[in-house]
């Protein structure tokens, strides 16, 4: 079964064989994926070791809490990709974004004032969570309209932090 996954703009073609090998844009990787509870998994690849906290938040949109760091991505199969480019409805690059909170914490900061212009990846919010501070990244390029939380707030988890258009 082949998907597109995309991560920051850039699209990568999985392809599971029938066989359980991994094929990432037409390369093999050697890669051994367990579920390890609800959201909670642990992958292994190139005889590293990692855990990943993967919620799905809306269809063919998921988030991936690993090493850390917090990855959007959008994971579509071929059927589903070739609907959705039909009927437009991938993101376009016009239009509001919103960031929103993966996890309940505390923002530590909001390094963007409202009117900047960000580039797609650039930290927008920083938010601590578990005693850890994650990076919230712009998924596009775009203005920062508004910025609808302030340092030392306390949010729940889906809580919209900022607005890109």
């Amino acid at each position: 079964m082949k998907y597109l996954t995309t991560i920051n703009d850039k699209t990568f073609e999985i392809d599971i064989q029938g066989d359980g090998t991994l094929l990432v844009n037409g390369e093999q990787r050697d890669v051994d994926f367990r579920a390890l509870g609800p959201a909670f998994y642990s992958i292994i690849m190139n005889h590293l070791s990692y855990e990943l906290v993967i919620e799905e938040r809306e269809e063919h949109e998921i988030e991936v809490f690993m090493q850390g760091r917090m990855y959007d991505a959008r994971v579509m199969d071929e059927r589903a990709q070739l609907l959705a480019s039909r009927s437009a409805l991938l993101m376009s690059s016009s239009g509001e974004v919103n960031v929103k909170a993966p996890m309940p914490g505390l923002v530590v900061a909001v390094p963007v004032p409202e009117g900047q212009a960000v580039k797609s990846g650039q930290t927008v919010v920083i938010l601590e969570s578990m005693k850890m501070q994650n990076e919230l990244k712009a998924p596009r390029d775009g203005t920062l309209q508004k910025v609808h939380v302030e340092a030392g707030q306390t949010v729940e988890q889906n809580k919209v932090l900022v607005t890109i258009t």
